[in-house]
């Protein structure tokens, strides 16, 4: 899902002297609501490979984010873009490093996802908040030429070139918000995530079996023996 600030900014940000007759491949391409594809596309690029988790519009290959240095190789890519994606990614270092790796010294990545107050969205998993703070330090080994956060709800856009001279940043021990913990944390388990989701899910029934009348509230406690 991409909404039109993102896709804007993804105009506002490549034009034709960084795409045309280059490499780009979008990370997280499904278009479930919205996609920058059309544009890029626009600007004639001499290839364009959209990789997502699962098949459907958008995607020209199946491919995890934690594997693309394995599926096509460091410096293969002169853009990278990935629109609101990293939110929903577990191990968020590991795919950072992966976006890194794979685009060419010189080239451009965009990037766009969620901060803190937007609201919770599992399709399947919604693991993180960035900041724009958050932005500047991750991204601290490129040169970073935008950061601004999303005019119409809670997110953050970012663009940034890889250096010739790239020594990546080590973020191991570096904490986002983290919707499942409910604070800053570096990591977390699949364990600490389907803990969440039962409390989540637990959560959602009780506030649904609170808008039954009284009287049939207490008949549905009975049925369900709770």
């Amino acid at each position: 899902m991409c909404n039109p600030a993102c896709i804007n900014f993804v105009r506002e940000s490549l034009d034709l002297s960084q795409v045309s007759g280059k490499d780009v491949i979008e990370v997280g391409s499904l278009d479930v609501n919205g996609t920058v594809r059309p544009y890029v596309q626009s600007l004639k690029p001499y290839s364009y490979v959209g990789v997502d988790i699962t098949s459907g519009p958008g995607v020209d290959e199946i491919c995890d984010a934690s594997r693309l240095c394995e599926r096509f190789g460091e410096s293969r890519f002169d853009v990278v873009i990935s629109t609101e994606m990293m939110e929903h990614i577990r191990d968020w270092q590991v795919v950072t490093n992966n976006l890194k790796q794979i685009l060419r010294p010189g080239g451009a990545l965009v990037l766009t996802t969620r901060s803190l107050g937007f609201e919770y969205h599992g399709f399947p998993y919604d693991f993180w908040r960035y900041e724009i703070n958050d932005m500047e330090v991750i991204w601290s080994d490129f040169l970073i030429e935008r950061v601004v956060a999303d005019p119409l709800s809670p997110g953050v856009f970012v663009k940034a070139t890889k250096p010739h001279s790239f020594r990546e940043r080590d973020l191991s021990n570096y904490g986002l918000y983290s919707m499942v913990k409910q604070q800053r944390v570096p990591q977390i388990t699949w364990l600490d995530f389907y803990s969440f989701q039962f409390r989540y899910h637990q959560n959602r029934t009780w506030a649904l079996l609170n808008r039954i009348p009284h009287g049939a509230f207490r008949r549905t406690r009975a049925l369900l023996k709770i």
